[in-house]
């Protein structure tokens, strides 16, 4: 199912409409200030990718040119790259919270320094 976005000539902003099928006539409506004047824009579109190449990927050197493995904020940076690129695999609270402690103090034990077991 296409989602298409539109943009309103009365207020400027954006509208997405969710259609059932790409040949579907769409009178769009603005949901901010209910403008009829929509001027269809180009959207972003996600392709799937296969595992495989996901793998590749990750297995390029070149991706890992600016790692320091002795700087904590450096790894996050690369561990936010790695979850991006394995989508939903990676996609937790607790992964999250784990890269944005380390890029905001560079150390995970900031706030449970008695549990080493989680690491």
């Amino acid at each position: 199912m296409p989602i298409y976005e539109y943009q309103c000539g009365k207020c400027r902003k954006l509208t997405s409409v969710l259609t059932t099928r790409v040949s579907e006539k769409v009178d769009a409506v603005c949901r901010r200030c209910g403008g009829k004047k929509m001027r269809r824009l180009m959207s972003r579109f996600a392709m799937p990718r296969s595992d495989e190449s996901r793998m590749d990927s990750l297995a390029d050197p070149s991706k890992l040119r600016d790692l320091d493995e002795n700087d904590p904020r450096s790894v996050a940076r690369v561990m936010k790259r790695m979850g991006t690129e394995m989508g939903d695999e990676f996609s937790s609270p607790e992964f999250d919270e784990a890269v944005n402690e380390l890029e905001s103090t560079g150390d995970l034990s900031a706030d449970d320094s008695s549990n080493d077991d989680d690491l």
